[in-house]
C-alpha cells in the first residue's frame, strides 16, 4: 500500500512538473535549425525540417506557448536579412502542417490564437 501511495505521488509530480513548463527558445531554435537553408535559399524544405515544424506544432498546444514560441521564431528571423517571406510564411504547408504561428520578423505574437 505504502508503495502504490508512492508511486501515485510520483505520478501526480511528473505530471505537474509537465504541465508547468514553458517552451524555451532553445527548443524552437533547435527543431527549426534545419529550416535555415530552406527559408534563405528557397527550394524545398527537407525532411528533418519538417519535423521541426511538426515538433514545434506538438511543443504549443496552448495559445501561451503558439505565443512564446512566435516571440523565439520572431526573434531568430530578424537574425536573417537574407530571410525569404515567401518560403517563411509557407513552411508550415510544405511540412503539411497547420499552425497559426507566423514566421516572420514583423509579426505581432500577442495577436496568435
Amino acid at each position: 500500500m505504502k508503495g502504490a501511495v508512492l508511486v501515485s505521488l510520483f505520478m501526480l509530480v511528473v505530471v505537474v512538473v509537465q504541465l508547468g513548463e514553458a517552451i524555451n527558445c532553445g527548443e524552437v531554435g533547435g527543431a527549426l535549425a534545419p529550416c535555415v537553408p530552406y527559408l534563405t535559399q528557397g527550394g524545398d524544405p527537407s525532411g528533418s525540417c519538417c519535423d521541426g515544424v511538426k515538433k514545434v506544432v506538438q511543443l504549443t498546444p496552448t495559445q501561451q506557448d503558439r505565443q512564446d514560441a512566435c516571440e523565439c521564431m520572431k526573434a531568430a528571423a530578424a537574425r536573417y536579412s537574407n530571410l525569404k517571406p515567401d518560403a517563411a510564411s509557407n513552411l508550415p504547408s510544405r511540412c503539411g502542417v497547420t499552425t497559426a504561428i507566423p514566421i516572420s520578423p514583423t509579426t505581432n505574437c500577442k495577436s496568435v490564437p
